[in-house]
């Protein structure tokens, strides 16, 4: 039985639209390939808690439950794991972003989303986004 782990991410979007992705540590699983921002939802926590926590961890910058706005799911499994992602917009944060937990952050325009490798959690995402821009 695969165990089941909640997990939240962030398309990040700035005033032109581009969408913020992350670029995992080498050493980490699926190292080298790009994602959206965001976390595991800890025990106790609910989604949009574990995703200030996480970007704040992440990428230094400071968001609000009011500005998130939920956009879609997606449901993957990995080795015994079976990760349910759940997806959030945010256009307004606090501070200054700064990479904390990966090796690259870049700003990318929505059509070029797909010119990056992503895990499939995050790569099936992506049309969402596309579709809400």
């Amino acid at each position: 039985m695969l165990k089941r782990i909640d997990v939240v991410v962030l398309a990040l979007l700035d005033s032109d639209n581009r969408i913020l992705i992350s670029k995992r540590l080498a050493n980490k699983p699926m190292g080298g390939m790009w994602e959206f921002p965001g976390g595991k939802i800890e025990p106790g926590e609910s989604p949009e808690g574990a995703l200030i926590r996480e970007i704040k961890e992440e990428l230094s910058i400071s968001i609000s439950e009011s500005c998130l706005a939920p956009l879609t799911f997606s449901a993957v499994a990995y080795d015994s794991n079976h990760f349910l992602i759940l997806m959030y917009v945010c256009r307004v944060w606090e501070g200054t972003i700064n990479a904390r937990v990966s090796s690259e952050i870049k700003w990318v325009e929505k059509f070029d989303l797909g010119k990056y490798k992503m895990p499939p959690g995050n790569e099936s995402l992506v049309g969402m986004v596309i579709d809400y821009l």
